[in-house]
């Protein structure tokens, strides 16, 4: 009876999205988010009575299902809509006494929601939202847009696929290619959530990383001669590859060029290398696979050998030229730190001294202050450090930062001691 909750929220959180898609394809998107809500609250309310079901997803397919048949019977639909629903209630009802997962429709949901319709700042919030399940709050966070003002376009958004009856599938070849981008985007969002809690602490986004994946290598299965699809999905895979090795045995974090390669998910790489290889056959070269090429740059690691320092700025330098994006510039000039020396990146990073973009951008202090440090400048270091701290949340990565000003400190302490001396 104790664990129908955190089931109804586990149900939630791996299975809403399919339900969602699966349900839409057959009875609408107004319909089935409806009818999704209300099966979800009989969960609430039946599973503390009759018990967790064996099959959680397909009792609340099942339930979600008669829901919407109901609401079509009130709401007059035609006639062959609900035959067709009526046939799929069954079809669901089969389903979950096999206990056989339902068809997963959630590739086409994401291209409903990159249809040129769609107003392009929501595409990404709206399939994080209806494909991936996270709620308007945490989507705002991401975004960096009030909840309410996210909700409010979440909503006209959706009610935009059913005004203008975008259909729900993938698009004909013709079409596809303008709406790769909005839905590869909106899968490496999600993933970076994810990525944000490697130890998977946090409820709203546990396991999302391995959802994102799981969509990636949906899109570039459908599509394998895309070879953006391919490089995010590299990109993804070796990103994830390290996840054990980000934390230590303490849930210390542990930055890159620290980690224990051997910690990293071999296969994984593996399967990252050969995606990035079958990329690079197309001769088309994007962002994702640029990203992927850094990241495989430094998966040498796990092979004794050091990352090839020259070879990623201009890994760098390509993707700069492609974004034009500060934060590229920044790891471009990071990079060359390591390539060229800590007083070279300085003076590297010193462009962005002035940035307004980079004031309160915690990675650009905590940049500088490595490098000011590897320098001998401690004193100017450790205030950097402390800027970078006062814009860190995630604990670990604080904690990591605030041994780092204390080294600083001591190290500024015994360079007075010495200047004093007579």
């Amino acid at each position: 009876m104790g664990t129908a909750g955190p089931s109804v929220e586990l149900a939630a959180r791996e299975s809403y999205g399919k339900l969602l898609a699966y349900l839409a394809a057959r009875c609408g998107l107004d319909v089935a988010e409806d009818a999704l809500a209300d099966a979800f609250a009989a969960a609430l309310e039946r599973w503390p009575v009759d018990g967790v079901p064996r099959n959680p997803e397909a009792w609340l397919l099942v339930t979600a299902r008669n829901r919407a048949l109901d609401a079509m019977r009130r709401r007059g639909r035609e006639s062959n809509m609900l035959e067709r629903v009526a046939r799929a209630t069954q079809d669901a009802q089969r389903a979950f006494e096999v206990e056989s997962p339902p068809q997963d429709d959630r590739l086409g949901m994401l291209f409903a929601c990159a249809h040129p319709a769609i107003a392009q700042a929501v595409r990404a919030p709206l399939m994080l939202q209806i494909v991936l399940g996270l709620d308007a709050v945490r989507i705002a966070s991401a975004f960096l847009i009030a909840p309410a003002t996210m909700g409010q376009r979440l909503v006209r958004a959706k009610r935009k696929i059913v005004s203008a009856r975008i259909p729900l599938r993938v698009p004909q070849a013709e079409s596809f290619p303008e709406r790769l981008d909005a839905v590869l985007a909106a899968i490496y969002a999600a993933f970076g959530q994810g990525w944000d809690d490697p130890t998977e602490t946090d409820p709203r986004t546990r396991g999302l990383a391995r959802e994102a994946i799981w969509l990636g290598r949906l899109v570039a299965g459908a599509r394998p001669e895309e070879p953006e699809a391919s490089g995010l999905l590299a990109l993804m895979l070796h990103a994830h590859a390290r996840r054990h090795a980000r934390r230590n045995r303490a849930q210390a974090y542990v930055p890159l060029d620290a980690q224990d390669a051997g910690q990293w998910d071999a296969a994984m790489i593996e399967e990252a290398e050969g995606l990035l290889a079958r990329a690079a056959r197309a001769n088309r070269p994007g962002r994702f696979q640029l990203e992927a090429a850094i990241q495989s740059a430094h998966a040498v690691r796990r092979l004794g050998r050091e990352p090839d320092w020259d070879a990623i700025v201009l890994l760098y330098e390509a993707l700069l030229r492609l974004t034009g994006s500060p934060v590229v510039a920044l790891n471009r000039a990071v990079a060359f730190g390591q390539s060229c020396g800590a007083r070279a990146g300085l003076e590297a990073l010193d462009v962005f001294a002035r940035d307004p973009r980079m004031v309160n951008y915690q990675p650009y202090w905590a940049a500088r202050a490595d490098m000011l440090a590897r320098c001998g400048e401690a004193g100017l270091a450790r205030a950097a450090y402390e800027r970078a701290l006062g814009l860190t949340i995630d604990p670990a990565v604080r904690a990591y930062l605030a041994s780092r000003q204390e080294e600083m400190i001591d190290a500024d302490n015994l360079a007075r001691k010495r200047i004093r001396v007579p």
